[in-house]
């Protein structure tokens, strides 16, 4: 199916999970947030939320430093 992510269009399996496409990815789950439609995900969901065709994807990292 096809999703955005992150504004580009992609595929992933249909019904996969946010921890799917996390780990299909390479992401650590503990380094990003997940947002799907304008909504942010709990980390402890993201094995149970199942993507659907056109959903809107964006993870967001978060940076530290500064002075």
């Amino acid at each position: 199916m096809i999703i955005s992510l992150n504004g580009q269009k992609e595929t992933c399996d249909d019904g996969a999970t946010i921890a799917a496409l996390l780990e299909d990815r390479k992401i650590r789950p503990e380094m990003v947030s997940v947002e799907v439609n304008d909504a942010i995900i709990e980390r402890g969901r993201y094995d149970q939320v199942r993507l659907k065709e056109g959903d809107s994807v964006e993870f967001l990292y978060f940076m530290g430093g500064g002075s």
